[in-house]
Order: C-alpha cells, then structure tokens, then sequence
C-alpha cells in the first residue's frame, strides 16, 4: 500500500511483493509460469532475449497473454529502452495483438521524464487504433543509470499511466562505476549501506507521487541467505516488491514484503480503537490508549499502511478489538 496523492488519479495498487522475470523467447519458462506463486509476472524482450531472438518473442508473448492461466497475476511485458531499434514495434506488436490481457509495460533504463511522455504517447496511439480504452494500460519506469536516478523525481511525475518505480542494480551500479561485481552486496572496502541512498531517492520520489517502488533482483540465485538479507533492507525502508529470478526466490520475497502476523492484528487492532477513540461513542477523542500505547492520527496512518499490505497479503486477523468498559 503506497500513500496516495491527491493531485495524481490513483490507478490500481496491484500486489508486486514478488515479480517474476521470465524470458520471453521460453515457452518453457512461460508455461511454468503460470504456476508458480508470483505476485507479478513480466515477460521479458529486453536482456533475456537476444537480438535475434525478439521478433520471434514478441510473437510468442502475444500468444502466451491470450492463451490466459494467469490467475490473478500481474501481467507486464519489458520492452527494449529508447535507445534500441526495438521498442517502437515491441510496443504495438505486443499492444495490438494482446493488449486486453496486458496490465503494464516496463520501460527499461529510463533516462528522463520525456523518455516515459513518449511511451505514453505511443501507447494512446496504439490503443485508439486498436479500439482499446485508453489508459487502461500502466507503465513501470526502471531506473539503471546515474541519469535516472538524478532525474527519477520528474520520471515518476511524468505521466499518469506510472504505476511503479523499479530499481535496476546491475546497470546503475556499472553507470556509477561501484566496486563490485556481486548485484546487490555490498562493495568491498566501503564500511556503510552502499545502496541506502539510491534506495531512498527512488522510495520518495514514487511516494510522492503515490507510486510503488520494486527493488531490482539478486543474480546469486543459490544463496539464499544473501536474498534474503537484501530483500529485508528494501522491505524495511518501504519498498513493496522485489524481482525474483528463480522460482525458489518466490517464497521468500512473498514473505519478506508482507506484515508478520503480529504486526498486522496490532495495525488492524490500532485502526478499531482509533475508530472508537474518534467516534460519538468513544468519547469524539484526538487521541487514546491502546493497552500502554497512546495511538492518534499518525499512528491511524502508520497502521494503515500495514494493514493494507497484510490485506494484500491474504493475512486474516487473530484478535478483535473489544471496547473498554464505561
């Protein structure tokens, strides 16, 4: 759950605590897809397919998203970035032959603001022509250089159609010539969070324009203690989601993006005495106490963010709130 903006249209908060890249030139690895337990999916065009292996994916995209199976699942397609030769005919190849059952396009290693306004222009064009309703379709912006992430504020402002912010590590940390060659651990020698900033000037500027915000993915899919390490830093400071490249990563990101169980009875336990607190009957209070704890209207706000993400989650509450006795 992310805090809306009242100058923005709100779109949709889609569940993304785990989002699962999957090549778009594999019909294997689109077929196990569709029953793996993900929160999103993205089928990719961008780095898992080579050059002359994207044609022929946009094609298979196209009949994997109207063939169906994906349950409740996000559905999104990366295309190629702006730079490329690609993206244009990514866009209306996948758009005019699927884009019904199409919920968000990615747009990789966004640079700037105008970079995100064309996208959105090109997908009004293709919409109207395809006789789809406008704007239904979102963007995910992915930040991947020094550039972006200077400009990341004006890129989540940039158009209406945004509905994440993406962290990508392994070009950005290239972009800024980081010390390292492990996506997500720490570089040697440096004795903080090497990654709290940018991880911070993505979380803000998506917050401020009431957008979710998707930590990139961990390459050691064989140490999980790693993932699960890193994923917990992101989860901690905000984040909603974490790409996953392994069905094994599936589970653990699920996790680790969700309330414990504790945490969400006492957030749904603050927003029924707050509730009362407030209410004629409860004595129309600014502020009360909940056992030893004094909750106002900040801890309403508090809690409803993680009442919100256990709801997403599926958690089912444990405990009612019982109204003191007069």
């Amino acid at each position: 759950m992310t805090a809306s903006n009242p100058h923005r249209p709100q779109r949709p908060q889609r569940p993304r605590r785990s989002c699962l890249a999957v090549p778009g030139s594999s019909d294997r690895f689109i077929a196990k897809a569709r029953t793996l337990p993900a929160d999103l999916v993205f089928l990719d065009l961008e780095d898992a397919c080579a050059p002359l292996a994207k044609e022929d994916a946009r094609h298979r995209i196209v009949a994997a998203l109207n063939e169906g199976g994906w349950g409740g699942r996000t559905r999104v397609v990366r295309v190629n970035d702006w730079t490329t030769e690609w993206t244009y005919r990514d866009v209306i190849t996948v758009v005019e032959g699927a884009g019904a059952e199409l919920d968000c396009l990615m747009l990789p290693k966004v640079a700037d603001a105008e970079q995100i306004r064309a996208l959105d222009l090109l997908l009004t064009q293709v919409e109207r022509a395809a006789g789809l309703a406008v704007g239904r379709i979102g963007i995910e912006a992915q930040i991947e250089s020094a550039e972006g992430l200077v400009n990341v504020d004006a890129i989540a402002g940039a158009s209406p159609r945004l509905e994440t912010i993406v962290f990508g590590p392994a070009d950005l940390m290239a972009s800024i010539n980081m010390k390292s060659l492990t996506v997500g651990k720490q570089p040697p020698g440096y004795p903080a969070d090497a990654y709290h900033y940018i991880l911070m000037r993505i979380l803000l500027a998506a917050r401020a324009h009431g957008l979710q915000a998707i930590d990139g993915p961990y390459l050691q899919i064989r140490d999980p203690e790693g993932f699960l390490e890193v994923a917990g830093r992101s989860a901690a400071l905000g984040f909603d989601g974490k790409w996953v490249l392994h069905p094994d990563q599936i589970e653990a990101a699920n996790a680790v993006f969700s309330p414990s169980q504790e945490d969400y009875d006492h957030a749904e336990l603050i927003l029924d005495a707050y509730a009362y607190a407030t209410s004629r009957e409860g004595g129309a209070r600014g502020a009360a106490m909940l056992g030893d704890e004094m909750i106002d209207e900040a801890s309403r706000k508090m809690a409803l963010v993680i009442a919100g993400k256990g709801r997403a989650a599926g958690l089912r509450r444990v405990s009612a709130f019982t109204p003191p006795a007069a």
